[in-house]
């Protein structure tokens, strides 16, 4: 992918990779009821994403198809999250997360696994 995602142009990429290969009618109706934005609105949205390398189309029915996984984009963003807000710090950003709510057993123990698995 060559260029950043917009929240709008995720949302439509969100239908693909939760629901997959979907008709561009598809992907309007659903963000027509999600939204309430019109077909043409979701159409431009979806030329977009195909302009920037992160939807093909492909006929009939101007059919719709993700080229970048979901995990890039978390990749990506996360990555530009901790840059942007937390000076590079993943530690930071790590330290926040914790820091703003109570976690259960399940999840501390979930955590520490995660770090286990990184050193």
């Amino acid at each position: 992918m060559d260029k950043k995602l917009f929240d709008s142009e995720l949302k439509i990429m969100s239908i693909l990779w939760q629901e997959g290969d979907s008709t561009a009618k598809h992907i309007a109706d659903i963000l027509k009821d999600e939204v309430g934005w019109n077909k043409n609105t979701t159409y431009t949205l979806i030329k977009r994403c195909i302009q920037k390398g992160a939807i093909k189309r492909s006929e009939p029915n101007f059919l719709c198809h993700a080229l970048i996984p979901k995990e890039e984009v978390q990749e990506a963003e996360t990555k530009e999250l901790i840059n942007r807000i937390y000076d590079g710090s993943s530690d930071k950003l790590f330290a926040a997360l914790l820091g703003r709510k109570t976690l259960s057993s399940e999840q501390i123990n979930k955590l520490k696994q995660i770090v286990r698995n990184m050193e």
